[in-house]
């Protein structure tokens, strides 16, 4: 065989698979086509980026809560930290009315008194010299008296004569009003009228002058103590006492929540130590300068306190609403979703299977509900339990 038999030998043989391969294509094409026709399509996607939506299976949507956003009263409200110390307005310093050495000091610092109780006794020599005179001028009046009765007695058997009886009388009237002045000054030492008889009575003086309680509250301080010489208003006071009803809440608040303050709002107090208790009060002074250092202004509050359970110097945080309540749209808090670039959503849905990603603006949080300002009506269903798993499963598709 020559070498150009050869050559077209294995040309042929090269062309034969082809011929092959084209005739079985062409034999099967339309076979081909129906079985494409009839495969499968593919399901579909379960997280759209740009259209921004998940859409979940049974068994997913069921581990999901939906909730309804509903219209619900949000208060405007300010905080604030601060401490508690006593009502100053009724915090009284207990001064001795007289000079005195002191007798007797019962009380100690903590003890509750009522107005007019005992806080303690001094021995008086102003009291002591006011009984003398009164004893003094009883002794009088009693001489006066029996002097008059007897120049009258004897103008009526006629050994007497009237202007006797008229410079008696004058005499009497005379010890008479010096009596009375003489109970009055003994008074005014405290003493009643039933112990003023009893010392006329008794021709005997006591020096001793109780100093009352001038108000009704709990000893806060105490300087007296026995044989102590005390005078009217030499600091310090023997006793200190303060109207514990009542207590302040003094707090600095910043320089921009400074206009919303108003006297007479609601005050809400509350305390570490009584973690499970609101105290309530109102606002009744406010600063009238801005702290140029701080940049705070002060707020002060009086505050309830019947059961005698606020101590001075207690760390307090107080809420005060100033403005009126206003209905908001309002969602669960987890049904709030806060992105990566700080932008809020929500997930709405319709069918409880697809849920389309939104972005509202939210407002004040309170009772465990979040005010929805924009982007949400009233009615509108949206995922709370599980929407954090929306937005994982939303940024995982945006990002694979």
């Amino acid at each position: 065989m020559s070498f150009r038999m050869k050559y077209i030998g294995f040309a042929a043989l090269s062309v034969l698979p082809a011929l092959l391969a084209g005739g079985w294509f062409a034999t099967h094409a339309d076979g081909l086509a129906s079985a494409k026709a009839a495969a499968p399509q593919a399901a579909p996607q379960d997280v759209n980026v740009e259209q921004q939506y998940v859409v979940l299976s049974d068994k997913q949507a069921a581990s999901l809560k939906v909730m309804t956003a509903e219209q619900r009263s949000f208060r405007t409200l300010k905080n604030a930290v601060g401490s508690i110390d006593f009502n100053q307005n009724m915090l009284v310093q207990a001064f001795t009315p007289n000079p005195g050495r002191i007798v007797d000091t019962p009380l100690n610092v903590g003890d509750e008194v009522a107005k007019g109780d005992r806080l303690f006794t001094i021995d008086s020599p102003d009291l002591l010299q006011a009984e003398s005179s009164l004893l003094a001028a009883a002794g009088v009046l009693e001489l006066q008296t029996k002097t008059l009765a007897r120049v009258r007695q004897l103008l009526k058997t006629g050994g007497g004569a009237q202007k006797d009886v008229d410079q008696a009388t004058s005499d009497q009237q005379t010890a008479e009003g010096n009596y009375k002045a003489g109970r009055d000054a003994v008074r005014i030492f405290g003493k009643t009228d039933a112990e003023i008889d009893r010392i006329v009575a008794d021709r005997k003086v006591d020096s001793i002058l109780v100093v009352p309680s001038p108000i009704s509250g709990r000893i806060i301080a105490r300087n007296a103590a026995p044989g102590l010489y005390v005078q009217p208003g030499n600091a310090p006071a023997p006793y200190s006492l303060a109207d514990i009803s009542t207590m302040w809440m003094v707090a600095n608040v910043i320089e921009t929540d400074a206009p919303a303050y108003r006297i007479g709002q609601p005050v809400e107090v509350q305390l570490p130590a009584y973690p499970n208790e609101v105290f309530r009060g109102r606002v009744t002074t406010l600063g009238l300068n801005i702290d140029p250092t701080s940049h705070r202004q002060l707020v002060r509050s009086v505050i309830d306190d019947p059961q005698h359970k606020l101590r001075a110097g207690m760390l307090a945080s107080f809420t005060i609403e100033t403005e009126p309540p206003k209905l908001s749209v309002s969602v669960p808090l987890d049904a709030i979703v806060r992105e990566g670039d700080g932008t809020m959503t929500v997930w709405v849905t319709s069918d409880g299977r697809r849920f389309d990603r939104r972005t509202v603006t939210t407002g004040m949080a309170q009772d465990g509900w979040r005010q929805v300002l924009s982007g949400l009506g009233a009615g509108e269903k949206v995922a709370s339990t599980g929407a954090i798993f929306l937005s994982n499963k939303f940024a995982n598709a945006a990002t694979g």
